[in-house]
């Protein structure tokens, strides 16, 4: 059957071949000799293909497909340098922007700039950007959660809109000032003034939401609060503003009427009719199963109108983008999924092209005259003033302490992409000037930029308020282990294994499980989603062993960083860590303990190629526990999990060293809280020569007899080793026991290595 089939495809390749090379024979009898032969160019086969080359690379398809690659690849180095920073990648993109524009790169390399940004391209890349934008505020508007609204109204309405009257006011009465200077000569004063109060009066929520997620502010009062009045603050600037572009368009306030009275009857019809209507269609498709084609047609369908009515009527297509999003169904399953959806293509994809869109509008370089920049340091002055200090005497006036309102103040400060959406709508209606857009990108950036180390400041001079579900799980005074787990499961052991350690002392001790969600991708409607998918685990645990524990949710976009960031600085004792199995398949250490795999692997690959023996004996752990080792500054255990049971009786400690006489405080904490027989095995005779190790052992014996006992050496250490539940050992002796005695570890039990 297969020789059949072989020589089948074999006549049907020769056969075609000849058919097509008969019919391209017989076809040349029907060509324009004259014409082909004046349409040929001289030259050779090679001059040719490089002439196509070159033709393909200025196609505008072709032309755009290598814009898109270049801005992706350096938003995406920009964005990862200035989250290592401790700033939002957001920062980092607006940057790469501003560096491929015409500030760096067409001043420095023309050559490059004109190559990878012809004038000619702008035109697409612009048209392109725009529909990026027009997806993210599509998400923005799914992003409000409006309940939050309701349900924290007085003080988030009363701090939002103090934020927009005073810096808008405060706008006003700069562009008075500055207008002669700096207005282009065709604009009326009212359209200039309106919009640079608005310019100085916008908050970016979704950068603000990132920011409270980042700091764990999630589900504090606090951060409750400034995520309100960031979504009050959206809302209403985004109103003021299609105000504002249909005054500008119109020319006066008269004749914004019209424009304003048909935006408002848009506004109705969306949330009187169109809104129902699409609340019945999620209620019905909720779920990803359920979610067909077609539906998600209709929500896209609602999106595209309601962006290009608000374009016709006046008051631009990013406020119909956004006002779409807004009455999305509030089913939060349902927002979620679309959010997915939508959020990736918008944001990693065509969002980045907006940025380089103003990066390439932005010329740093016409700021060349110290009144520009006097007008530049007073522009930011000016808006941190009004927006800072206007959210912060707010918030304290309703009632806030000092610590949240300058918290609010801060996050009420950051500007981020929002500010860049309503600066280029201005320059595309020519109210701003190459010089002023060029000003008010860069406070953009400084007011953004300022956030992290303001709220840093302030966290270190101002006592932080007392949030209520803290209450009773203070970690004054008390023994406190902080456990950190990727996988949930690996997260219970964990929380067991804690709980053997406090049993008889939770008065006296606490425990926190942090869990770190990579990408920092979390929004409004999947954060509960996720704690509860991550934690519903322990919960259980918690629950069968009787031990309350403080969950510790949120977003990261580097674990290790985290991890030791809250170990060093948040008053912990302990930090408890897994290790990740798939990190060892193959290798040697993989053999140890069980991982076990039939793919090649490179590091034993390379361990053959070089002659080399045991590579991995030089690592012990992988690159994210190593980075822990170095940067955590408290006790610190790795728990190398191979199925430690419920309940731990007998636990054995390898002695290598002196050094290794820290761990008689845990072993003290095993004994005391669950009764735990310790079996101390002196590898080198260490305790032997030690007076001080045998006082120390034989005072546990005596606080806690028959619960430690010390050997010497063990006939059949592979049989005695599996009659334990649990190994503990320092670092040092793990590395001893690897390098020395692999033989010993082929059928060790869990093993909790500690470092001091």
């Amino acid at each position: 059957m297969k020789a059949r089939s072989i020589l089948y495809y074999f006549f049907i390749i020769v056969g075609g071949v000849i058919l097509g090379y008969w019919i391209v024979f017989q076809g040349k009898g029907l060509e324009n000799v004259a014409t082909i032969a004046e349409n040929n160019v001289e030259g050779s086969a090679w001059q040719h293909f490089v002439s196509a080359i070159g033709s393909n690379l200025a196609y505008p398809l072709a032309m755009l497909l290598l814009q898109i690659i270049a801005i992706i690849l350096v938003a995406r180095f920009f964005g990862m340098l200035f989250r290592r920073i401790g700033q939002p990648s957001v920062i980092g993109e607006i940057v790469a922007g501003i560096v491929l524009g015409p500030s760096l790169l067409g001043n420095y390399f023309p050559e490059i700039s004109s190559f990878l940004f012809p004038v000619a391209s702008l035109g697409n890349l612009g048209v392109v950007s725009q529909l990026g934008l027009v997806l993210f505020m599509f998400v923005v508007g799914m992003e409000l959660d409006l309940k939050i609204l309701r349900n924290q109204a007085h003080d988030a309405i009363v701090i939002s809109h103090a934020s927009i009257i005073f810096p808008f006011l405060l706008g006003m009465v700069l562009a008075y000032f500055i207008f002669q200077q700096t207005a282009p000569p065709d604009i009326s004063f009212l359209s200039y003034a309106l919009f640079i109060g608005i310019s100085m009066s916008i908050t970016a929520f979704p950068v603000l939401a990132r920011i409270v997620q980042e700091r764990g502010m999630t589900k504090t009062r606090l951060g409750s609060i400034a995520i309100t009045c960031a979504a009050a603050d959206d809302i209403t600037a985004w109103c003021l503003l299609a105000a504002v572009i249909a005054v500008v368009k119109a020319g006066s306030l008269a004749s914004a009427g019209y424009t304003i009275l048909f935006a408002a009857a848009y506004v109705v019809l969306m949330l009187r009719f169109v809104r129902p209507f699409l609340q019945r269609i999620g209620d019905l498709y909720s779920s990803k199963e359920r979610m067909s084609k077609p539906v998600v047609g209709i929500f896209f369908l609602t999106l595209l109108v309601s962006a290009w009515t608000t374009e016709i009527i006046g008051i631009h297509a990013l406020f119909g983008a956004f006002m779409a999003g807004v009455i999305m169904p509030a089913n939060v399953s349902f927002r979620n999924i679309f959010i997915e959806k939508v959020e990736d293509v918008s944001q990693v994809l065509l969002l980045p092209l907006f940025f380089v869109f103003t990066g390439l509008r932005t010329q740093i370089g016409l700021l060349n005259e110290p009144g520009l920049w006097q007008i530049c340091a007073l522009v930011i002055v000016i808006a941190v003033v009004g927006k800072f200090v206007g959210s912060a005497m707010s918030a304290r006036f309703v009632g806030q302490n000092w610590h949240s309102s300058l918290t609010i103040g801060a996050l009420m400060n950051t500007r981020g992409l929002m500010e860049l959406v309503a600066l280029n709508i201005g320059y595309d209606l020519g109210v701003l000037t190459a010089e002023m857009f060029a000003i008010l990108v860069l406070m953009a950036l400084i007011t953004t930029f300022m956030t992290g180390p303001a709220l840093d400041f302030i966290n270190r001079y101002f006592e932080p308020e007392k949030d209520i579900e803290d209450k009773g799980i203070s970690k004054k005074n008390k023994y406190n282990i902080l456990i950190s787990f990727a996988n949930p499961n690996t997260g219970r052991v964990l929380l067991r294994l804690a709980h053997t350690l406090t049993k008889k002392t939770t008065d006296n001790s606490t425990i926190s499980a942090l869990h770190l969600s990579p990408g920092n991708e979390l929004n409004q409607f999947n954060l509960e989603e996720y704690e509860r998918e991550n934690f519903t685990v322990l919960d259980q645990e918690s629950k069968l062993l009787n031990q309350p524990y403080r969950p510790i949710f949120r977003g990261t976009d580097d674990i290790e960083e985290d991890i030791a960031q809250m170990a060093n600085t948040d008053d912990y004792d302990l930090l408890l860590t897994g290790i990740g199995q798939s990190v060892y398949e193959g290798t040697f250490l993989g053999k140890i303990l069980g991982f076990t795999s039939k793919m090649i692997n490179p590091e034993k690959l390379y361990g053959t190629l070089t002659g080399k023996e045991n590579i991995f004996v030089s690592d012990f752990f992988d690159d994210r526990t190593k980075n822990l080792l170095k940067t955590v500054n408290i006790p610190y255990g790795i728990l190398i999990d191979k199925g430690l049971p419920e309940n731990i009786h007998r636990i054995v400690v390898p002695v290598d060293s002196l050094s290794d006489s820290f761990l008689l405080v845990y072993i003290h904490k095993f004994i005391q809280n669950s009764g735990v027989h310790i079996t101390l095995w002196d590898l080198n005779d260490t305790i032997k020569s030690s007076l001080e190790l045998k006082e120390a052992v034989r005072s546990i014996d005596h606080a806690a007899p028959n619960h430690i006992e010390v050997r010497y050496e063990m006939s059949d250490s592979t049989v005695a080793l599996q009659s334990f539940e649990l190994m503990l050992s320092s670092v040092a002796t793990w590395k001893y026991l690897l390098q020395q005695h692999e033989e010993w570890l082929k059928d060790i039990p869990s093993v909790l290595v500690l470092k001091a």
